[in-house]
């Protein structure tokens, strides 16, 4: 137990994946208190409004956006200030960590890290960096070239002008992405020069970049996650998600559609090696937090195609036995945000005092 420390649970966010992380951030605010933690409950609205009561980790406050009758808030000085009805702002709810289950947008991409830095709070989640570079399907493409790690052949896009250039390289079929959306949000699969324009005018309804992809036939998707607790690395058993169609569709993934096999029916080899490369990325990249990476099985290889900061429901049914043991694992990432917190305090602040060699007027307009 945390001593009886505030931890805010951060879930919502302006982003197409707000309902999807109400869910993961109710579930996180009720197993942190089950297991005995103080919990805030910090819910971002898609209209950008912060909101802090305790009465936000009831799912049902969010039918009807019944949301907007709780307390807003705003974070700042290593805590939460909660405002009055009138708009001033109140008493202030010192933190003790704050733990990301925001997806999509901002809240995974890197911005809430930045929020939180500023203030002052410790930040349980991944890093500003592997936030926003894993956030965007572009981005993340390079970071793994540049690791050396397999992924599907691609091109990217900013312009629907850049199709006919984009698909020199690539053959039929081609699947279609938003290059910063999840949840399977505003894919497609194009089997031809008509239906690719259509995929990509759709994609860029939600993006301003979009990923067209080699589709590969016959393959499997399989998921595994990652954790750090202290200096222990923690890598689930891989799970196969196996779609109701050619694609794995937001049905599948929140409405029933899809299914899936835990752990994956592989063979011990490709089982391995699969949870040997999530492990290296991670530990390579100075992780932290829950992530998990996807990953295509074809018959020419394994290709590792996502990766996942805020997967959903923080993955816990990777990697634990139901909600009750995954306390763990989530008192595991806490206590690490509060280790690394105070190691990047320890460092040493540079303050040359050269403004005091400056004259009042010297960056003034004349």
């Amino acid at each position: 137990m945390i001593e009886s420390k505030i931890v805010a649970v951060v879930f919502g966010g302006v982003s197409n994946e707000n309902e999807i992380s109400v869910i993961t951030g109710t579930m996180a605010c009720n197993v942190l208190k089950k297991g005995g933690e103080s919990v805030l409950p910090v819910y971002i609205s898609p209209q950008n409004v912060i909101y802090a009561d305790e009465k936000l980790a009831d799912i049902s406050v969010f039918k009807n956006e019944g949301y907007k009758q709780c307390n807003s808030a705003i974070i700042a000085d290593g805590g939460v200030y909660v405002k009055k009805k009138s708009g001033r702002i109140g008493k202030k709810i010192n933190l003790y960590a704050a733990l990301n289950c925001c997806h999509g947008g901002v809240g995974e991409g890197g911005g809430l890290n930045g929020l939180f830095a500023v203030a002052d709070v410790p930040f349980a989640g991944a890093g500003i960096f592997e936030s926003a570079a894993f956030i965007d399907k572009y981005y993340t493409k390079l970071t793994l070239l540049a690791l050396g790690v397999k992924t599907c052949e691609y091109a990217y896009i900013t312009d629907v002008d850049e199709v006919d250039s984009a698909i020199e390289k690539l053959s039929f079929p081609v699947i279609v992405k938003p290059a910063r959306l999840g949840s399977s949000i505003g894919v497609a699969i194009a089997y031809n020069r008509a239906q690719l324009y259509s995929a990509v005018l759709a994609a860029f309804a939600y993006d301003k970049g979009v990923l067209i992809e080699k589709f590969i036939k016959n393959k499997r998707e399989i998921n595994c996650a990652v954790y750090r607790a202290g200096k222990k690395i923690v890598v689930s058993p891989c799970e196969e998600s196996i779609s109701s169609g050619q694609t794995l569709s937001y049905d599948d993934k929140y409405g029933g559609g899809g299914k899936s096999v835990f752990p994956a029916d592989l063979d011990e080899g490709t089982a391995e090696y699969i949870r040997s490369l999530t492990k290296s990325v991670y530990s390579r990249l100075y992780m932290r937090g829950v992530v998990r990476f996807d990953y295509i099985l074809s018959d020419d290889g394994v290709y590792l195609s996502e990766i996942n900061t805020v997967p959903g429901s923080l993955a816990y049914y990777l990697l634990s036995n139901g909600f009750e043991r995954f306390y763990t694992v989530l008192r595991a990432v806490i206590v690490q945000a509060r280790e690394d917190y105070a190691q990047s305090k320890a460092k040493k602040l540079l303050w040359t005092g050269i403004l005091n060699n400056f004259s009042s007027n010297a960056c003034k307009l004349k």
